[in-house]
């Protein structure tokens, strides 16, 4: 009799998960936004948790706590983007004063004419034969305008969802341990010491993700700035290194994307710094392949500062922060960014971490069930 119970008491919990999940499918493009907006909020809310502690320590006040903090990393933030723009803003106007319009002109038909006298006959032929170049190249100008009011909505969206994850931020770091207090009231006695070991394992596991994830990008932003010192070496003329590098690093906290934002910045200045300099201008990597003004070369530092970073490093410190094997993170990565892109692959780890705790708290009860 208690068997057929046990039955039917899994089939009763099989049906409604299954109705769970059918519910969730439905109202999760209308809350997924939310969600994700709470997520980061969180993430951000564990970073700053210890500082405004700290300080509410000495100053008890929580409110000025939460204040300063925000405001310092703000500050922090907008000085570092305003002295990097005042930068690259000083060097375009240096390069605009030293290079007038025919001079720009000629360079960049010298460089079209060094990159098809190096490509393969069949493509010198293709090329050659092309002789709407002029439409082609206009047509493309258009989708680029095109495309710029579609930019324009997404950096709008991005702003909105900055601002409501600030707003969420300073809410959590100024009630957190309020929230906190009543979810734990909230656990029945029988798992209070269950519930209260969960709660602190799934906050330890995220804090040490995120210190893991931070050590790694300040390991990019290290090596960033040791290749860019590399080629300044073998005569880049690469400036705003030290910014470069910091870009980066930073950028590599963001998947698939990051790993491209600090390359940009780099082969523009490399650009603006070499172009007129015949000497950059016939410059071969490994002294075969034609790359005018280092171009090539930056790319390829940065490609090997990359594999570094997602084969050895990435899995080696996140993985040991969160107590998963690299493999084990390497195979949430893929399957994070297979079901959410980019997005999933920066919450995968993390996910994958707390999903390891429950299921350890989960047969720790199960096992001692007959003690509670």
């Amino acid at each position: 009799m208690a068997q057929e119970q046990n039955y039917f008491q899994l089939i009763y919990r099989i049906i409604i998960g299954l109705i769970a999940i059918w519910f969730l499918s439905i109202i999760w493009p209308y809350i997924s936004q939310v969600v994700l907006m709470l997520v980061f909020a969180f993430l951000f809310t564990t970073v700053l948790l210890s500082s405004v502690d700290a300080l509410e320590r000495k100053i008890h006040n929580r409110g000025l706590s939460v204040l300063a903090v925000v405001v310092v990393i703000l500050g922090s933030i907008g000085t570092f983007i305003g002295s990097f723009i005042s930068q690259m803003s000083q060097q375009a106007v240096e390069f605009s004063s030293r290079i007038d319009k025919d001079t720009l002109t000629q360079e960049f038909k010298a460089l079209g004419e060094k990159f098809t006298s190096a490509m393969p006959d069949f493509l010198q032929n293709m090329q050659s034969s092309n002789t709407d170049l002029a439409g082609k190249l206009s047509e493309g100008i258009n989708i680029v305008v095109g495309s710029l009011a579609s930019m324009a909505g997404a950096i709008g969206n991005f702003m909105f969802i900055a601002v409501m994850v600030l707003i969420f931020t300073i809410i959590l770091l100024a009630e957190y341990h309020g929230f906190r207090k009543s979810l734990v009231n909230s656990i029945p006695n029988k798992y209070f010491e269950v519930g209260l070991d969960l709660i602190y394992n799934i906050e330890k596991s995220v804090s040490s993700y995120l210190r893991g994830q931070f050590l790694s990008a300040a390991s990019v932003a290290a090596m960033s700035l040791a290749g860019l010192l590399l080629l300044n070496f073998f005569g880049a003329n690469l400036t705003l290194t030290i910014f470069i590098g910091i870009i980066a690093g930073l950028a590599n906290l963001i998947p698939l994307i990051g790993p491209f934002v600090g390359m940009i910045p780099a082969i523009l200045i490399a650009f603006m710094n070499n172009i007129g300099n015949d000497v950059a201008m016939a410059h071969q990597l490994f002294g075969v392949i034609p790359s005018p003004f280092f171009l090539f070369d930056i790319i390829l530092m940065f490609l090997i500062v990359q594999q570094i970073e997602g084969n050895l490093i990435t899995p080696a410190l996140v993985g040991k922060s969160v107590g998963l094997h690299p493999m084990i993170v390497m195979i949430a990565l893929l399957i994070g960014g297979t079901i959410l892109g980019p997005l999933g692959m920066l919450f995968a780890v993390p996910a994958t971490g707390v999903l390891k705790v429950i299921l350890k708290e989960i047969a720790f009860v199960r096992q001692n069930a007959h003690l509670l």
